[in-house]
C-alpha cells in the first residue's frame, strides 16, 4: 500500500517538483498540497497523511508554528521541515523542534532518503 504525504509549501513550482519526484515510483502518493501553514493544518486533519513535508518560510502560518500545532493534533505523524537555508537546517537540528528532520531544498535526493528512512516501504 502506498504511503500518503502532505506537501505544504508556498511555492507552486516546489510542490509540483516534489509531486513528480515522489509519485514517480510505486511507494508514495501526495494526498494533498497546501500553499501555507494554515491550509496545511486543515488538510492534515482532513487526510491524516503518513508524513508531512513543511516549508519553513510561508505566509499566514510559517512551518515551525504549523509543526507545533500539527504535533498537538497528529502527534504520530512525522514532519520534515524543507528549507531553502541549508545552514539554518544544520543549526535547527540541534534545538528542540517539533519536526523529525530538517532537509535543505538544495538537496532533493536527501529529502527522498529521509522520506524512505521515516516511511520505509
Amino acid at each position: 500500500m502506498r504511503k500518503t504525504i502532505l506537501l505544504v509549501d508556498d511555492n507552486p513550482k516546489i510542490r509540483k517538483l516534489l509531486s513528480r519526484l515522489l509519485e514517480a515510483g510505486p511507494d508514495y502518493d501526495i494526498c494533498a498540497q497546501a500553499a501555507d501553514g494554515k491550509e496545511g493544518l486543515d488538510l492534515a486533519q482532513k487526510y491524516h497523511p503518513d508524513l508531512i513535508i513543511l516549508d519553513l518560510s510561508m505566509p499566514v502560518l510559517n512551518g515551525l508554528d504549523a509543526a507545533k500545532q500539527l504535533k498537538k493534533i497528529l502527534p504520530e505523524v512525522p514532519i520534515i521541515l524543507f528549507t531553502q537555508y541549508p545552514d539554518l537546517g544544520k543549526h535547527l537540528r540541534r534545538t528542540d523542534l517539533p519536526v523529525d528532520q530538517v532537509v535543505s531544498k538544495s538537496d532533493s535526493q536527501a529529502l527522498v532518503r529521509q522520506i524512505r528512512s521515516i516511511l520505509p516501504v
